[in-house]
């Protein structure tokens, strides 16, 4: 073997950003989840800003008692997310979750980790984004079982929301709950569509359904509010980009108020 050349330490030091990149947006995914990361990959990560992901423990079926079981493992998910160095925003990607725990509980967990973060949760940029439009009457659609559904209401409802419909498809497993297909979305809008309603809310992060957001928009001539597209649009504003970009929906030519 020809003899290795010597290794010579360079004494200059090169330059170094403050930040590989400017902004850092963390993400908490369940362990089972095939499209939050996806959906903020593709509408929050760019060459200015990171999306930075730790998944967490988390067993089907999709129910209030299975739910409930993720909150002790928030805080050691959010330290996981780039030790020791601060970020802009943390998203905890559970819709249902999060009305389950609730929306305090979860910042304080993820501040345990990440002193002073500002934490989204999917309901709570839900209920930003229909702020945004200056709605309070709607209808909801979620993939889940009634049982699942039902804090789901409370929440809205807590929040002076009228809910004029709820409807839910019934699903347990949350890795079918993505399977299901945009197109089929946009036909399940249509038909939960209230006619008094003024915008859809459309519940769960496993849901493609960010994907369908202008197809329901046109079916049903309202502005349409999903988990990931709502959560990613709340992170991009928390990270001081007002860019509009309509083609993710209404909601993105609106400003974080």
């Amino acid at each position: 073997m020809k003899a290795l050349p010597d290794i010579r330490l360079e004494t200059a030091r090169p330059t170094l950003d403050a930040r590989p990149l400017e902004k850092r947006v963390g993400l908490i995914a369940l362990a089972t989840d095939h499209t939050s990361e996806v959906d903020f990959r593709r509408m929050v990560a760019s060459e200015r800003i990171g999306v930075y992901v730790a998944r967490i423990p988390y067993a089907n079926p999709t129910t209030p008692e299975n739910l409930r079981k993720m909150q002790p493992s928030l805080s050691a998910g959010a330290a996981l997310i780039l030790p020791d160095e601060q970020l802009d925003a943390v998203c905890y990607s559970c819709t249902s979750a999060s009305v389950v725990i609730g929306d305090a509980e979860i910042e304080a967990a993820i501040q345990a980790a990440k002193p002073g973060v500002p934490v989204v949760t999917p309901p709570m940029a839900g209920m930003r984004g229909l702020n945004a439009f200056g709605v309070k009457r709607i209808s909801i659609l979620t993939p889940y079982t009634v049982e699942t559904s039902r804090p789901m209401a409370a929440y809205f409802a807590a929040h002076g929301f009228d809910i004029q419909s709820f409807t839910c498809l019934g699903f347990e497993d949350d890795r079918e709950m993505a399977r299901i297909t945009p197109a089929s979305l946009v036909e399940m809008a249509r038909k939960a569509m209230h006619p008094q309603a003024d915008a859809l809310f459309v519940s769960c992060t496993a849901l493609r359904a960010a994907l369908a957001v202008p197809g329901m928009e046109e079916a049903i001539g309202r502005p349409v509010v999903t988990s990931n597209q709502a959560s990613a649009w709340n992170c991009l504003r928390l990270c001081g980009d007002d860019t509009p970009r309509p083609e993710f929906g209404r909601l993105w030519t609106k400003l974080l108020a």
